[in-house]
């Protein structure tokens, strides 16, 4: 878990400054960074689809995926934990000043201090600032072969070589993510935390089924994904990328069932 528990503490770091950061830089250097972020990410997203050998699995996974996704509901699970979080922190910020009422705007408080609900901030769908700065970020982070191959490699070996590089990289890119999207970026530490951490512990029984091409069909089906959340970044389409993760389970599958291992 040394890598996981390295790279939950840079997403905080670089969360946190960014956050402090970016409510003082000017609207148009955050709007720029953002989207060079989203090109960044539609790169990226792009050379890990392309490495497939296999359109077919990576179409059929991603498309299974997104029905399993849609109906377990992963993206309003992931949105709801991002409110959550935002109403915890509200809470506590309003019994710390002693606040007796709330302004325009702000979540309703009642006598015990207890939040009503979370502001919401546009009429997008996409719930508070707060919340999109959690699931955007969560997506990013965990969304990649770094995280699947990085995780088994510390799981397996405990050299954690793969998530410390992944770690400086999230860091800055939580910077980055944080300016514009606040301090949900920061809290997604813990979505890191625990999908990593499940991952590196479950890393000794998936070892046999790891075979090359599962990587690379599991590596690409995560390529489109991470396509989808540039996209998302750059507000040129809303994409429920959270509800295409079992995709990422499914892949393999198909490897097995097709009988391209």
């Amino acid at each position: 878990m040394t890598g996981t528990l390295l790279n939950a503490a840079t997403v905080v770091v670089g969360g946190a400054v960014g956050a402090l950061v970016g409510e003082r830089l000017p609207a148009g250097i955050r709007q720029t960074v953002m989207h060079a972020i989203g090109l960044m990410t539609l790169l990226i997203g792009f050379q890990m689809a392309l490495g497939t050998k296999s359109a077919i699995i990576v179409l059929s996974s991603v498309v299974l995926g997104a029905v399993a996704g849609e109906l377990l509901r992963i993206d309003d699970g992931i949105r709801w934990l991002g409110d959550w979080l935002e109403a915890r922190v509200t809470r506590e910020a309003a019994s710390q000043e002693g606040s007796l009422g709330s302004t325009p705007g702000d979540p309703a408080v009642d006598g015990e201090g207890v939040v009503s609900g979370p502001p919401r901030a546009t009429g997008r769908g996409d719930g508070s600032l707060f919340s999109r700065g959690f699931v955007t970020a969560s997506l990013v982070f965990c969304v990649g072969p770094m995280t699947i191959l990085g995780s088994f490699q510390d799981g397996l070996t405990g050299v954690y070589d793969t998530l410390a590089v992944k770690s400086v990289l999230d860091g800055f890119t939580a910077l980055a993510l944080a300016s514009s999207l606040g301090w949900g970026v920061a809290f997604s530490a813990l979505f890191v935390l625990v999908y990593q951490g499940a991952l590196t512990f479950g890393a000794g029984w998936a070892k046999p089924f790891l075979s090359d091409p599962v990587v690379l069909e599991m590596t690409a089906a995560g390529g489109l994904l991470i396509v989808g959340i540039g996209l998302n970044i750059l507000e040129l389409a809303r994409i429920r990328v959270a509800n295409m993760l079992p995709s990422l389970a499914i892949a393999p599958l198909l490897v097995f069932l097709l009988g391209n291992r």
